[in-house]
């Protein structure tokens, strides 16, 4: 079966959201936040996950800003995910992530979901929009 999976990642200095698409490279969704261990552990982790769920690409959220230009953090990211190919060989795409983590914060309220459960949901669901972005954006 030919299918296209991708690992979707709002990557931060503790924590890392992750989402996942369906097989057909279409549907986001929210999966889980790793919290970071140092980057020896953050990219084995991040390796093995990605080929246990059969990954074919993946992209990372990329901090920029609201000029558009990049930032001291979209370096930082773009050197992980350089980091993360080579331990992997999967293939890396970077993603605008302006904004996403507001657009998770309003999705939850409007989801009548209590303040400390939306903190311990925005990193993942801030992947899941990255990741969302990203595929609406391939079409």
């Amino acid at each position: 079966m030919q299918y296209d999976r991708y690992m979707g990642l709002d990557f931060g200095n503790a924590r890392i959201g992750i989402a996942f698409s369906d097989l057909s490279g279409t549907i986001a969704s929210a999966d889980s936040i790793y919290r970071c261990k140092g980057e020896k552990d953050d990219l084995a982790f991040l390796v093995d996950y990605a080929r246990q769920k059969d990954v074919r690409h993946i992209v990372l959220g990329l901090p920029l800003n609201a000029d558009g230009t990049e930032s001291e953090m979209s370096q930082k990211v773009r050197d992980f995910g350089e980091k993360l190919f080579e331990a992997s060989q999967i293939e890396i795409f970077y993603q605008d992530e302006r904004y996403t983590s507001f657009e998770a914060e309003e999705y939850l309220k409007e989801a009548r979901i209590p303040w400390e459960k939306r903190k311990a949901l925005l990193d993942k669901v801030s992947a899941q929009i990255i990741l969302q972005n990203f595929l609406d954006g391939r079409k």
